[in-house]
């Protein structure tokens, strides 16, 4: 318990909260290019949807501004044409038919205004929290691939990363805290330890199961096959992890024990077909 908890706190300490705070709250201006009155009154509607408090409402409708179909320059760090009129290659289309397109599309180039986009205007929200979550699990499914590989696979050696951490159980925690500040700057809730100290004693208090489980799975396993399901069990907590804050922040209350059973083997599966490919890789590299 003692050294869980000493390994835990170590890799915590290398967390930054103000990081995600800072990249969430950062303003993001858009610009609103419309022939047609209607439809730049569809773009409003579609960025300041239905839900937003009061005060978020107003201060989103700060950062949305009118722009001449004409310009060609960029304005704003978003400008979005009406469809159908010509725009730069700066712009971006905005879909009234196919929204979702749209947010595609932005996201794809401009990754590093997601948490921001998120948090400012929801329409974003649900595809940077689907991205948030799938990535974090991944991560922490390779990483927990990776720290068994060497014994298995000769010539194989660990990420960089994996060696600055004194276990994988520290390494996932910590990045399970890291993606609870992510969610919640994407939710525009409150983010820091304080803040959010119910939903990281959650994820303190859930790693010592999965951590137990996961370490049976390679000793008992022969050939490596225990690699598989340990970095199932990683992705799969993480999964629940995920998708519980992201109920928790969007509707007010998390899963039920049964609901929970559900979604972890949801994660499960996914897991062992992201672990499946990574160990096939690793072992194409030792072999070559």
């Amino acid at each position: 318990m003692n050294h869980f908890l000493t390994t835990v706190g170590k890799a915590i300490s290398k967390l930054n909260p103000n990081e995600v705070r800072t990249q969430s709250e950062r303003p993001v201006h858009i610009g609103l290019a419309a022939v047609h009155e209607f439809r730049q009154a569809e773009m409003r509607r579609f960025l300041l949807a239905d839900g937003m408090t009061k005060d978020r409402m107003l201060q989103s409708a700060e950062h949305l501004h009118q722009i001449s179909p004409e310009v060609t320059i960029p304005q704003f760090d978003i400008d979005l044409w009406e469809e159908g009129i010509p725009r730069p290659k700066h712009g971006f289309t905005f879909y009234p038919s196919n929204p979702q397109r749209t947010v595609e599309q932005i996201l794809e180039q401009k990754e590093d205004l997601g948490l921001a986009l998120a948090r400012q205007f929801p329409a974003f929200r649900p595809a940077v929290v689907e991205k948030i979550i799938l990535g974090i699990c991944q991560e922490n499914a390779m990483f927990a691939a990776a720290t068994s590989l060497p014994g298995m696979i000769p010539g194989v050696a660990l990420p960089l990363a994996v060696g600055e951490f004194a276990s994988d159980t520290a390494f996932l925690t910590m990045n399970q805290m890291r993606m609870a500040f992510m969610l919640a700057g994407a939710s525009d809730r409150h983010i820091g330890y304080r803040e959010q100290k119910s939903e990281i004693a959650s994820v303190i208090a859930g790693a010592f199961g999965w951590r137990a489980v996961a370490r049976e799975c390679v000793g008992k396993i022969p050939f490596g096959g225990g690699i598989i399901p340990k970095a199932a069990i990683a992705y799969a907590a993480t999964w629940v992890v995920g998708k519980s804050l992201e109920r928790l922040y969007s509707i007010g209350y998390g899963y039920t024990r049964s609901e929970r059973h559900k979604v972890y083997d949801v994660g499960f599966e996914r897991g062992k077909q992201v672990a499946t490919k990574f160990l096939e890789k690793a072992r194409g590299k030792a072999a070559s």
